[in-house]
């Protein structure tokens, strides 16, 4: 099945604008959110560029507002509905690199991170596999680190720890919709240049 209609959190830079790149030149309708929607707007236009047969959807997304996780993700639903499509993936991508290491004042840092990557991560999956379960199809795509296989020092303390939660979010979630039209993978990328 080829899976047209994509959604990408945090796509306003790094991994996700490239990773929407890619899918433009692929002929895939876009659905991008992220907190910063003027990026969101300059990278709308680059896309079309790419590939002007497309359809592109924007929104504002703060991940750490579950309310506002789910409502966005029904709305990038209408939105496909509305191009007689259907939500066929969500990229669980959003999130921050922050941190220092435990105990040298930066708890706020800190949980910041944790909140963003775990909390939000667990909001975007419950939002996508609401829409999946009802549609009885769909890919989730959980956007993880290499980091999530062994605890690291220092900043990436929190950090590793959150990308290790999501690999252990997404496993249990694949094995519950194992005999499902509903696929759910890991992505484990290495340093990347963003």
């Amino acid at each position: 099945m080829k899976r047209k209609n994509i959604l990408i959190t945090g796509a306003s830079s790094g991994l996700g604008k490239g990773m929407a790149m890619e899918f433009a030149k692929q002929g895939c309708n876009l659905a991008l959110c992220a907190r910063r929607v003027e990026n969101l707007e300059n990278l709308k236009i680059e896309l079309l560029d790419v590939n002007p047969g497309i359809s592109v959807f924007l929104r504002s997304l703060d991940v750490t507002n579950a309310e506002q996780v789910f409502e966005v993700f029904q709305a990038f639903d209408k939105d496909f509905k509305s191009i007689k499509g259907t939500l066929d993936r969500v990229i669980v991508n959003a999130g921050l690199g922050k941190g220092a290491s435990i105990g040298k004042g930066y708890a706020g840092q800190n949980m910041q991170t944790a909140v963003t990557n775990f909390c939000g991560a667990l909001s975007q999956m419950e939002a996508a596999m609401e829409i999946f379960r009802a549609q009885n199809h769909g890919h989730l795509v959980a956007i993880s680190s290499m980091s999530a296989f062994r605890g690291l020092p220092r900043e990436v303390t929190v950090y590793a720890a959150t990308k290790a939660g999501l690999k252990s979010l997404a496993e249990g979630l694949r094995v519950d919709v194992l005999k499902k039209p509903i696929k759910v993978s890991s992505i484990f990328p290495g340093y990347i240049e963003s």
